[in-house]
């Protein structure tokens, strides 16, 4: 078995067929099983799956665990050397997944790889990050790593199942945002590296599993997400100088916004960004 893909969906049955159907065009000449792993779905993606795509590997959870644990939930069961974590609201491009392999293959010292993802007009999205959050502020907090690449967008990344395996799959505590940073961290100080794969490329609608969630809740989920990195990685003395600066941004642009808004016909793009402001300085000052 060349390649396992894993799949965690919710609510994205129209979005998660395209993308079942984009890997089937795309196999080429890897042998690969696929898992979707539905978070109790309420949109039919489940009967959907069972009836369009009989030969998937469906795990249907009764209640929505997280991304982080469903795709741990699937790893578990994998037989693939490498496995591709890809979002169900991609959609595959004819002879990625041969690349990513053949990528694998020949880069030994790679844990886990992203791919080039581009959005649906074809433009490209950040897919490679150099710098992890908060990163500025640290003073020695991270050990020598391999390689430049300090992580990949989570929306599709190939990996070693044995390097997984090694780090202890996808952090738990994770339930959806930040996931991908912290499993690179761990790769790299563990002593991987994270690599990038320009001539693989994943269309990613993005964001899809939040279609029915507040940005301002959307908001928090990303907040707490970045400050459990923090934890996890940085020393107190690096999160309280992130904390400080976060809190004089958020200050600064709720003041900026709130002059601003005596001057606006529609105030309801201005009334979403303070909402967000305003859910950061809830957050950090509860740290």
């Amino acid at each position: 078995m060349d390649l396992s893909v894993i799949i965690v969906s919710y609510n994205t049955a129209d979005l998660t067929a395209s993308c079942l159907s984009s890997i089937e065009a795309s196999r080429g000449g890897c042998s690969t099983e696929i898992f979707v792993v539905d978070n109790a779905s309420t949109d039919n993606s489940v009967a959907m799956i069972r009836h369009r795509f009989p030969n998937v590997h469906l795990i249907a959870n009764p209640t929505n665990i997280g991304f982080s644990a469903a795709n741990n939930q699937a790893l578990n069961r994998c037989r693939g050397d490498l496995v591709l974590f890809l979002n169900p609201d991609t959609r595959v491009m004819a002879d990625t997944l041969e690349k990513a392999v053949a990528y694998m293959r020949n880069n030994p010292g790679i844990g886990l790889a992203g791919a080039r993802i581009l959005n649906p007009d074809g433009t490209p999205q950040e897919s490679v990050s150099y710098r992890y959050p908060g990163e500025k502020y640290t003073r020695g907090d991270l050990p020598s790593l391999q390689g430049s690449i300090a992580c990949v967008l989570g929306a599709a990344m190939i990996a070693r199942r044995e390097v997984i395996e090694a780090v202890g799959g996808f952090d738990e505590e994770y339930f959806l945002y930040g996931e991908d940073e912290d499993l690179c961290l761990r790769i790299r100080k563990a002593g991987g590296e994270i690599g990038y794969i320009p001539e693989a490329a994943v269309i990613h609608v993005g964001g899809q599993s939040e279609r029915l969630t507040l940005s301002a809740e959307k908001w928090r989920k990303k907040v707490k997400a970045e400050y459990l990195f923090y934890a996890k990685h940085y020393t107190p003395q690096t999160i309280t100088r992130i904390r400080r600066a976060d809190r004089l941004k958020v200050r600064w642009r709720l003041l900026t916004i709130g002059l601003a808004m005596a001057f606006l016909k529609d105030k309801t793009g201005a009334k979403e960004k303070q909402g967000r402001y305003r859910v950061v300085l809830e957050e950090t000052e509860n740290k």
